[in-house]
C-alpha cells in the first residue's frame, strides 16, 4: 500500500515538473514571438524611412544634421542584436521622426505634397503598432519573469536554466521627453 501511495506521489511530482516546465517553455516562446512583433514593425519603419527623408529633403534643407542622424541610426539597426540596443536605436529614431514632423508644420507646400501626406500616414500607423506590440511584449515579458520568479516554478526555472528578458523601455530620461522645436535658430 505504502509502494502505491510513493509511487502515485512520484507520478504526481513527474507530472507537475514536466507541467511547469513545459508552461516556462511556452512563455519563453511567447516572448520570443512578441519581441519578433516589434522588430518586425520597427524593420517596417526603417523601410519607410528612406522614402520620407527623400521626401522631406527637398523641403526641408536645413535639417540635414537629423537626416544623417536617421541615415546613421539605419545602419547600427542592422549591425544590432540585443534588444536594449534596439530599444535604445528605436527611441532615438522616434525623436529624430517626431523633430522632422514637427518642423514640417512649418513648410505648408511639403504639407500639402500627397506623397509626404501617404508617407507620413504609413508611419503614424507604424509607430502605432510599433507602440502596441511594445505594450504587448512587455506584458509577455512581465507574465514569463513572474514565472520564473514565483515558487514552485523558480525552482524549475533554475534548474533547466530559465533566464529573465529585459522589458522595451526608454534607455534615458532624454528619450522620455517630449522633442522641443525651435523654429527660431534655424535659417
Amino acid at each position: 500500500m505504502i509502494g502505491w501511495i510513493l509511487l502515485a506521489v512520484i507520478v504526481i511530482l513527474v507530472f507537475s515538473i514536466i507541467g511547469m516546465y513545459n508552461g516556462l517553455v511556452q512563455s519563453r516562446v511567447k516572448v520570443d514571438n512578441a519581441w519578433s512583433q516589434i522588430d518586425v514593425q520597427l524593420q517596417r519603419r526603417f523601410d519607410l524611412i528612406p522614402n520620407f527623408v527623400e521626401t522631406v529633403k527637398g523641403y526641408m534643407n536645413h535639417e540635414k544634421e537629423t537626416f544623417e542622424k536617421i541615415s546613421q541610426l539605419r545602419t547600427s539597426w542592422a549591425n544590432t542584436q540585443s534588444i536594449s540596443e534596439k530599444a535604445n536605436l528605436d527611441n532615438q529614431l522616434s525623436t529624430a521622426l517626431k523633430t522632422i514632423m514637427a518642423v514640417s508644420e512649418n513648410y505648408p507646400e511639403l504639407k500639402a505634397n500627397q506623397n509626404f501626406s501617404d508617407l507620413s500616414e504609413e508611419l503614424r500607423n507604424t509607430e502605432n503598432k510599433i507602440s502596441f506590440s511594445r505594450q504587448f511584449y512587455n506584458d509577455t515579458v512581465t507574465m514569463y519573469n513572474t514565472k520564473l520568479q514565483v515558487f514552485p516554478s523558480n525552482i524549475i526555472a533554475g534548474m533547466f536554466h530559465f533566464e529573465a528578458r529585459d522589458l522595451f523601455k526608454a534607455e534615458s530620461d532624454e528619450a522620455r521627453k517630449n522633442v522641443k522645436v525651435d523654429f527660431g535658430s534655424n535659417s
